[in-house]
């Protein structure tokens, strides 16, 4: 045991170092600070892509964004502490996770949003969680099913259909009348440059918070060069609670298929992240009851989201990385965390100070985000070997996937349902097309003999 550890013990308080128990808040709060640097921009940045996609006004783009710091605390809370609890079952995985809005849905919502409005994603939402919900009960038998070539077939794509999303906010956004002008390119250039010279120069705090600090140093930029407008801050309230319903809720089936796809495969990628921090910082794999119990209360508690108009969240794999890297593995450090976010959504000011980064230099913080979610995808890949059956399942299913979406007007003469679902995000087709190749492929038999 550690000095500090042996201290913690004499002093007859809880470690930082222990999953349960009170630390000192001393020591817990610049922890928990750290988690909320490292995931607030990831957090908001869907909601603000999505606003814009849907043409909110300013008041609806803050409650979207406050709701989305609203809906990922106490969705982090709900998988901290499980209050529900049965014999060999309890609703939440008691594991030192962070949940947070995902960018693994973007593509699908931008989607629906052009076609549909909020409330459609939210109901989407709603049936995706009943899906979660599914995978979570018979997450041993469903597990076979998505093997590491086709989570990272599907994250792979993910971050390849994000990447116009970052050129556009590059160029300053295509609703901009200066898109494309070469102060939108510099000042996206110049957060893009800050960001990955702190990324692989820096340390400790700098490196953490190295794509707040871009973002930082990106409006400062953007201000010099007039990009920035405050008009709409004066307007925002102080303190403003949740508005459960806000955006309404409604059924489009071809979206609920679309975004239940997703938490099939995203409720398989928590698996991933459970999995990542037991093994990093606990030196063991997770319990079934922690994989049942996380995902079932990934669908509930985003199903409760979707209520409260919060987009779709997941597993945050960057506080996963710090959980290993630091051992921090005490539940009430992360909890604080959860709790600062949702002190942050409960005040409008802060949401409305987020909706004035300009567009140019989100895109320059962003695409580094993008690059990261490809590569976790290629790493995922090459968990298995890339022999010509891998190979077939990897390819195809990317080609399909983008060239499909990419192809302007493929899918027209098919009903509308078929375009929604198939046509308008990547990331659908290629699930199901990795999937269905997985099954139908043969096994070579250096595979299958590590199989059986």
């Amino acid at each position: 045991m550690s000095n500090s550890k042996q201290s913690f013990a004499k002093a007859g308080k809880a470690s930082v170092f222990e999953l349960n128990g009170i630390p000192p808040f001393q020591q817990a709060f610049p922890l928990a600070l750290q988690h909320v640097v490292a995931m607030i921009v990831g957090c908001v940045t869907p909601a603000i892509i999505i606003s814009g996609v849907a043409g909110l006004n300013e008041r609806d783009r803050v409650i979207l964004i406050q709701a989305a710091l609203f809906v990922s605390a106490f969705s982090t809370l709900l998988q901290l502490f499980p209050f529900i609890r049965f014999k060999n079952f309890r609703l939440g995985s008691a594991l030192p996770v962070i949940m947070g809005i995902s960018f693994a849905y973007v593509p699908s919502m931008q989607a629906i949003a052009e076609s549909f409005d909020i409330g459609t994603i939210l109901g989407a939402q709603l049936v995706g969680g009943v899906v979660a919900i599914l995978v979570g009960i018979a997450v041993k038998k469903i597990r076979v099913l998505f093997p590491p070539i086709i989570t990272g077939t599907v994250v792979f794509t993910i971050g390849l259909s994000l990447y116009p999303t970052a050129i556009n906010y590059m160029a300053g956004g295509t609703s901009s009348p200066s898109y494309g002008s070469w102060q939108n390119w510099l000042v996206a250039f110049f957060t893009l440059a800050v960001v990955v010279g702190l990324n692989h120069f820096a340390k400790g705090f700098l490196k953490l918070a190295s794509i707040l600090v871009g973002i930082i140093a990106g409006y400062i930029a953007a201000a010099f060069f007039g990009l920035v407008d405050l008009s709409q801050l004066s307007s925002a309230g102080i303190f403003q609670l949740p508005q459960p319903f806000h955006f309404s809720i409604h059924f489009e089936p071809s979206a609920c298929i679309a975004i239940g796809t997703l938490f099939a495969i995203n409720s398989i990628q928590a698996i991933g992240d459970f999995s990542a921090t037991t093994t990093g910082s606990m030196n063991r794999d997770p319990e079934t009851k922690e994989l049942q119990g996380g995902i079932v209360m990934y669908g509930i508690s985003n199903m409760l989201g979707a209520i409260f108009g919060g987009l779709p969240t997941a597993t945050y794999s960057q506080n996963v990385g710090i959980v290993t890297t630091t051992k921090v593995i005490n539940r009430c450090v992360l909890g604080l965390a959860a709790v600062i976010l949702m002190i942050a959504g409960f005040f409008p000011k802060f949401s409305a100070l987020l909706t004035t980064i300009p567009q140019c230099v989100l895109g320059g913080a962003t695409i580094s985000v993008f690059a990261s979610i490809a590569m976790t995808g290629i790493k995922l890949i090459f968990r298995q070997p890339m022999n010509f059956r891998n190979s077939s399942i990897v390819g195809l299913s990317v080609a399909l996937g983008m060239g499909i979406t990419q192809a302007s007007g493929a899918l027209d003469s098919f009903p509308d349902w078929v375009n929604m679902i198939f046509g308008k995000s990547p990331v659908v087709v290629a699930t199901i097309v990795a999937i269905l190749l997985n099954i139908i492929l043969p096994k070579e038999k250096e595979e299958a003999s590590q199989t059986n």
